[in-house]
């Protein structure tokens, strides 16, 4: 199911101009998400701009009466940046001249889709809202992948309150006194040694996200791992059976060969390290499954709007949901 190629002696790191935008808020989510750019930039030389978006509903005092009151508080607000920015960097070599500060009177995701427009990514934390309220509420970085148009990257942190959830559900249905704790697989390589993914399906959209998928390999000297995950419809007319089902084995073959070819015509950064997978299964379900061996998941967004990313769903969505590792997702 899966071919490799071997892993030069030195990695090219491809050459990056544009910034990276990062949301931050005071919040753990977002200060993990604001360590992970300048990660980047320590790494890249890029510069990290470090946005916040506000409005009166945050706890800033009565509401300003005058120029006077709005400097004060973009001075109160900027105060804030240099300090959450100093912590976070505080164990890193990078340099002021890579660091912007900017406020925005707006609301969060406005302000990170009015700055971020022309970056090379915006990065932002997941936040620790259950997967019900997430729908019905939405979130930051829900509507950031809806709307934008440049690479959203969500950090996650360690805790995750869907687990806690499922450990209630799971003892609901347990009968008599037992205490069962939900769980799922899991991997003992630390995060920082697994491989990088992209999830791809021939499409110009997953085109980019494997070369994104690709530069951020070569960025962390990790391996890239590129998975297909299919279904019989997926493949069209597999060669001597146009018209019939293949045998799975068939099947899987030309699956495998699909996504080798597909990796084969994009250029990728010489020297790293590449293996194709094809696996048969649904593309959410198993790009989910994968997240919990990665270090990062890469997909593209095939643009479902607003309400029927609510309805019918989308991968990207579903990978945001549940995937349990950090997730960029291209556009």
């Amino acid at each position: 199911m899966a071919d490799s190629t071997p892993i030069a002696s030195s990695v090219t790191v491809p050459s990056l101009d544009a910034d990276i935008v990062v949301g931050v808020d005071g919040s753990d989510e977002s200060f993990a998400a604001l360590r992970w750019a300048l990660r980047q930039a320590e790494i890249t030389g890029q510069c990290v701009n470090a946005v916040y978006g506000w409005s009166y509903s945050w706890d800033m005092g009565p509401e300003p009466e005058s120029e006077e009151d709005l400097r004060r508080i973009r001075l109160q607000i900027a105060e804030k940046l240099h300090d959450w920015v100093a912590q976070a960097s505080e164990d890193m070599d990078v340099s002021d001249e890579q660091i912007k500060l900017t406020s925005f009177r707006s609301s969060g995701s406005a302000a990170l889709l009015e700055i971020g427009h022309n970056a090379q990514q915006i990065v932002v934390g997941r936040r620790t809202m259950g997967r019900l309220a997430r729908w019905f509420a939405g979130s930051l970085s829900a509507s950031l992948i809806e709307e934008a148009q440049v690479p959203v990257t969500v950090i996650r942190t360690h805790e995750d309150e869907d687990f806690t959830v499922q450990d209630q559900i799971a003892n609901s249905l347990t009968p008599g006194e037992q205490t069962v704790h939900y769980e799922t697989p899991t991997s003992n390589v630390p995060r920082t040694s697994r491989p990088i993914v992209a999830g791809v399906d021939g499409s110009e959209v997953s085109r980019d996200a494997l070369e994104f998928a690709a530069q951020l390999a070569a960025i962390h000297h990790a391996p890239l791992h590129v998975m297909f995950c299919w279904q019989l419809k997926d493949l069209g007319a597999v060669k001597g059976y146009e018209t019939t089902v293949p045998p799975m084995d068939v099947a899987q073959q030309a699956a495998q060969q699909r996504v080798q070819e597909f990796t084969d015509s994009v250029e990728l950064p010489v020297g790293v390290q590449v293996t194709t997978n094809a696996f048969h299964i649904l593309p959410g379900k198993g790009l989910v499954s994968a997240s919990r061996y990665a270090r990062h998941l890469v997909v593209g967004s095939r643009g479902l709007n607003r309400i029927d990313a609510h309805f019918l769903g989308s991968v990207s969505r579903q990978v945001l949901n549940s995937a349990e590792c950090n997730i960029t997702i291209v556009h």
